[in-house]
C-alpha cells in the first residue's frame, strides 16, 4: 500500500496512499463535462477516439518504463455521468476482465462500515478503542475517528522491520489481523497528528468485528459488494476462490528494500497482510462502481458523508477545507483530496501492494471517474505522470 505525496520513506512506501496528480481532471473538463451529460450510449465515434489515445499513452507507458519497473500490464477505465458509455483500455497482457490488487483504496470501504453502523446508532466514531478493543490497553484513548483519519499516533505494521523481515523470508504467509498488529504492540506510540498508519486499519476492522459479532469480511460483503453487485470483487485469500488468480497479471516488485522479489512475479493471493487496510482483489469495473457510490453518497446520511470527506491537512495535521500548493493534500476517513493548478480539488488515492498499483481519481466538478492500474510496484509511483500523459492525450 502506498501513500505519496512526493519522494516517500521506505515506511511511506509500504503505507497506501493518494496520488499526487496533477492531471486526472481528465476527459471531461471544462466543456467536455456538458458534452458528457447529454452523449448518447451508442455515441461510438467519440468513445472510439477516446480509446484510441488512451491506448496509445498505455503503450507508450509499457515501452519507455516497462523495462525499467517491469511493468508489462496496464489498464484504464474512465466512467461517466449520466448516459455516456464507460471507456476501457488495456495494453500488454492485461485485458478487459482482468483482476487487480487494489491496495489502499480498500480502505474506505472499511471507514463506509464503520460509518453505516455509526448511522444505525450501533456505534459513535468518536467512541474509544478503550470502549471496543479494551485488549489493547496501550491505546484505550484513541477514538475511531482518529483510525480513520491517520491521526492516531500508532505506528504502522507494514514500517516494521520484523515484518519486512517476515515477509522476505516467506511472501505467502497467512496472518491474523492480531498478529500483524502484534508487530507493533510495543512501539512507542506518536503524537495524534497526521501520519499513514495500516495498523488504524486492522484495528478499525476488529472493531467492525466486535460490534457486529460477524466477520469483517462477511460485513463488506453484504453492505457494500453485493448491494453494488461487485462479484469480481474478493479479499484475498480469505474469499477469493483459487480461480481468481487466473485473471490476475503476473505483479513484480521492484521495491529496493525487498532484492529477494526483486523483478519475481508475487503470489497472487497472498494478501492477508492487507485484510481491511489493503486486501481486496477487484476490476477496475468494479472498482468504478464502488468509487462512485463513495463520493455521491450512497447508503450514507448526510452527516456520516460529510464525516468521510472531512479533511485534516497532511501537511499541517489541522483541519482543511481549500486546498493549495502549498497545502495540496488533505486525508478524510479512508478517503483523500488534492489540489493541482490543472483540475482543482479532487478526490484521489493510490493503493499499492507488493506488485501491483491502482489509482483512482473522481472531479467533482465533472463526475468523471478514472481508475488506472499497472502489475508492478516501484520506490517512487509514475502514475501520476502516466495520467498526466493521458489527461494531454484526451484532451488534444
Amino acid at each position: 500500500m502506498r501513500f505519496q505525496v512526493s519522494k516517500t520513506s521506505k515506511a511511506a512506501q509500504l503505507a497506501g496512499g493518494v496520488a499526487a496528480l496533477s492531471a486526472l481532471a481528465l476527459i471531461a473538463v471544462n466543456a467536455q463535462a456538458d458534452d458528457a451529460q447529454a452523449r448518447p450510449k451508442n455515441d461510438t465515434s467519440h468513445k472510439s477516439a477516446v480509446e484510441q489515445r488512451v491506448r496509445a499513452e498505455l503503450n507508450e507507458y509499457l515501452e519507455t518504463s516497462g523495462e525499467t519497473e517491469h511493468a508489462t500490464a496496464a489498464s484504464v477505465r474512465i466512467t461517466y455521468p449520466g448516459r455516456q458509455a464507460d471507456v476501457a483500455v488495456t495494453a500488454g497482457e492485461a485485458r478487459n476482465n482482468s483482476l487487480w490488487q487494489i491496495g489502499s483504496n480498500t480502505k474506505a470501504m472499511t471507514s463506509m462500515v464503520l460509518l453505516q453502523l455509526e448511522a444505525e446508532g450501533k456505534l459513535s466514531i468518536d467512541d474509544s478503542l478503550g470502549r471496543w478493543l479494551p485488549q489493547y490497553a496501550q491505546w484505550k484513548d484513541v477514538t475511531i475517528r482518529q483510525l480513520l483519519g491517520m491521526t492516531s499516533g500508532i505506528p504502522g505494521y507494514t514500517e516494521s522491520p520484523e515484518f519486512i523481515a517476515t515477509l522476505r523470508e516467506d511472501p505467502e504467509r497467512t496472518a491474523t489481523a492480531e498478529e500483524l498488529i502484534a508487530f507493533v504492540e510495543d512501539a512507542e506510540v506518536g503524537a495524534n497528528t497526521y501520519a499513514y498508519s495500516n495498523t488504524n486499519y486492522l484495528l478499525a476492522q476488529l472493531v467492525v468485528e466486535e460490534v457486529t459479532g460477524d466477520s469483517y469480511f462477511d460485513q463488506v460483503h453484504r453492505r457494500i459488494l453485493k448491494p453494488l453487485g461487485m462479484k469480481t470483487s474478493c479479499f484475498a485469500p480469505e474469499t477469493c476462490s483459487p480461480k481468481v488468480a487466473t485473471k490476475i497479471p503476473d505483479g513484480y516488485s521492484m521495491q529496493s528494500w525487498l532484492p529477494e522479489l526483486e523483478g519475481q512475479a508475487v503470489p497472487k493471493l497472498a494478501l492477508s497482510w492487507g485484510q481491511g487496510a489493503g486486501g481486496l482483489v477487484s476490476s477496475l469495473e468494479d472498482m468504478t462502481t464502488w468509487q462512485r457510490a463513495l463520493y455521491t453518497g450512497w447508503k450514507l446520511p448526510e452527516k456520516q458523508q460529510t464525516e468521510l470527506k472531512s479533511l485534516t491537512s497532511v501537511v499541517t495535521s489541522r483541519p482543511v477545507t481549500e486546498l493549495s500548493a502549498e497545502d495540496p493534500v488533505g486525508f478524510g476517513l479512508g478517503v483523500a483530496q488534492k489540489y493541482s493548478e490543472v483540475s482543482g480539488q479532487t478526490w484521489a488515492y493510490e493503493g499499492a501492494t507488493f506488485g501491483y498499483r491502482v489509482l483512482h481519481m473522481y472531479v467533482p466538478e465533472t463526475g468523471v471517474l478514472l481508475a488506472v492500474a499497472v502489475n508492478s510496484s516501484v520506490d517512487t509511483s509514475t502514475l501520476p505522470e502516466l495520467a498526466d500523459q493521458i489527461y494531454q492525450a484526451v484532451n488534444a
